[in-house]
């Protein structure tokens, strides 16, 4: 069971915060070198945190050996508790850099918080003085964080990280994302318009479009997946890319085919029509915002094709 940090001994204070140390100074030193060739400034400055953790490492092994001698116990973060659960970093598929200022500041906090509370577990002075002196450096840390940032910011660093992290989120997630929502919008409009005008039933038109929607998910998130690895055209993993498009493939033409569930069927027609409505508005706005598109031309080209798909649909399904 994990023991809280009243429970520890001065020693096992010491090991704790020995294998902190070790831990954090990883952790910035894994981020600099995943980072380092689209973020450098970030990447320097995180470099610059592991060199002080490994100071701070060396200090309280050095205090440790004239304590207690040379082994040291294996007590880590989990073994205590208070401390922060987090996700590894690395498990993130996409890491921006916004991501990684948060998580220092949270680990940079949690340090210090620890050195200040692990002053009362011991009444040597040279621990005292050391834990003391610690807290008061991961203080200095986190302003030192902050400084960093403005530094990038003044120098226009974090401008161009910035710029690279939002290509890097049109490429891997936003334009993905646009192609399925685009396709299962506007591709299941014909089918699903055809078969309810044709039966003028809800529910041949809701399984018609869900059929339509779930199979045109799977074959766009297959087709984006495949499409490329994304390590020339830096558009990350191919896996990811593909479950973003086929869940939003899949999203644009649920959402008007959930109106027939509603049995009386001009009511569902109706709704179904005014969501198709906000659904290119959708497209449109996401191709402004994201794809740099005027927003005028954006509407007339999602309008104009997603009319003709909806008046093919009711055509087809009139003919019955």
């Amino acid at each position: 069971m994990a023991k809280t940090l009243k429970d520890l001994t001065a020693q096992e204070v010491l090991a704790l915060a020995i294998q902190s140390e070790e831990e954090d100074g990883r952790i910035y030193a894994d981020l600099a070198e995943r980072i380092g060739k689209n973020y450098p400034a970030t990447a320097a400055s995180l470099r610059t945190m592991h060199d002080e953790e490994d100071g701070h490492r060396h200090r309280l092994i050095n205090l440790y050996r004239e304590q207690f001698g040379e082994h040291i116990p294996l007590i880590r973060r989990q073994d205590v508790k208070g401390f922060i659960s987090r996700k590894p970093l690395w498990l993130t598929a996409n890491l921006t850099v916004s991501m990684i200022r948060n998580e220092v500041e949270t680990m940079e906090e949690e340090a210090r918080n620890f050195y200040q509370a692990s002053i009362a577990q011991t009444s040597d002075a040279a621990v005292r003085q050391l834990l003391g002196d610690l807290a008061a450096e991961e203080s200095k840390h986190y302003e030192l964080a902050e400084e960093m940032d403005e530094k990038q910011r003044v120098s226009g660093e974090r401008e161009k990280e910035d710029v690279s992290e939002r290509r890097r989120f049109v490429l891997q997630i936003v334009q993905p994302g646009l192609a399925g929502l685009m396709d299962g919008s506007v591709s299941t409009l014909a089918p699903v318009f055809a078969a309810a005008f044709a039966t003028r039933l809800s529910w041949d038109a809701f399984l018609v479009g869900m059929a339509a929607s779930l199979g045109a998910g799977i074959s766009m998130g297959f087709a984006e997946a495949l499409s490329d690895d994304g390590v020339l055209s830096g558009r990350g993993h191919p896996w990811l890319r593909g479950t973003v498009c086929g869940l939003m493939t899949t999203a644009g033409g649920i959402g008007h085919t959930l109106p027939f569930l509603i049995s009386r069927f001009y009511l569902a027609m109706s709704i179904a029509v005014a969501i198709v409505a906000v659904e290119l508005a959708v497209i449109a706005w996401v191709r402004h915002r994201y794809m740099d598109t005027p927003l005028l031309s954006a509407a007339f080209q999602v309008v104009v094709g997603g009319m003709l798909v909806f008046i093919v649909g009711i055509l087809i399904g009139s003919a019955g």
